[in-house]
């Protein structure tokens, strides 16, 4: 046993020896033996849509980590695959989905989610997220909205939030709010729009109620908390239909989710 145990421990370090540079395992799930780390990510600030049932998906911010793993080559699928959920569960972690002939698993703990997949060709692709509210760095100011409705007519109001699938304005909304009604204040004669916009992910019908609602909110706050007159402000909602950028990729659908001033 005691030169049994001293393989194992060998296969593991030379295996450990054989990673990328700059990469290390999880401290969540331990690796498959005599597994290589082929690639890894790190994001302190990142999302990632996880598999659901019934060919949904759920969409977690927050610190985001990818690991690749090269299996090795005496491994079959259904062997790592079979290890995967095991280890997940022996973690503690709830199982939300599990698609055994692809060989996919997503597990949550807490604020934890984690999203294992073995590929046709034997890697082992590990998604972790630990849900954080991402942060706005960018707000949109006055001055900016002011040329943007000006020169195009139009004017994306980065910085306000929400939550995924939610219309409820999140508090750290309220310097970019700030920023609407300074430009009102400046402009007594204007009248606006106020747009939301989608991504594409899910039903058209859903985006488009969820656009509307979260514009609709917008034009509240303001009126309610700012005291901007409702006769210089309607909502409407236009779900995904106008993209500014692709949305084949996170960073194209992030730009599409977003609340525009239209000058009336």
């Amino acid at each position: 046993m005691r030169f049994a145990g001293l393989a194992i421990l060998l296969t593991v370090q030379f295996a450990a020896a054989q990673d990328k540079k700059g990469c290390q395992d999880s401290p969540l799930i331990t690796r498959f033996p005599g597994s290589v780390i082929s690639d890894c990510k790190d994001s302190p600030d990142g999302t990632f849509e996880f598999s659901m049932p019934g060919a949904g998906s759920k969409k977690v911010e927050g610190e985001y980590h990818y690991l690749e793993y090269r299996s090795p080559s005496t491994a079959t699928n259904a062997q790592l695959a079979r290890n995967l959920g095991t280890a997940l569960r022996t973690a503690g972690y709830t199982i939300a989905y599990e698609n055994q002939s692809h060989d996919k698993f997503v597990g949550h703990m807490g604020q934890t989610w984690i999203q294992l997949e073995v590929s046709s060709n034997g890697q082992v692709w590990e998604h972790t997220v630990k849900e954080i509210a991402l942060t706005q760095d960018i707000v949109a100011s006055a001055a900016e909205m002011s040329s943007g409705l000006t020169n195009s007519g139009h004017s994306v109001v980065n910085g306000i939030l929400f939550d995924t699938g939610k219309a409820d304005i999140k508090p750290e909304s309220a310097p970019a709010l700030e920023e609407v009604v300074k430009l009102l204040k400046q402009n007594a004669a204007m009248k606006v729009y106020v747009v939301g916009h989608t991504d594409n992910v899910g039903a058209l019908a859903g985006n488009l109620d969820l656009s509307k609602r979260r514009a609709a909110a917008v034009v509240q706050m303001l009126v309610t908390k700012y005291g901007v007159a409702a006769a210089r402000l309607q909502s409407f909602g236009n779900g995904p239909y106008a993209p500014l950028a692709s949305n084949d990729n996170e960073a194209g659908r992030t730009l599409n989710r977003r609340v525009e001033l239209v000058k009336q």
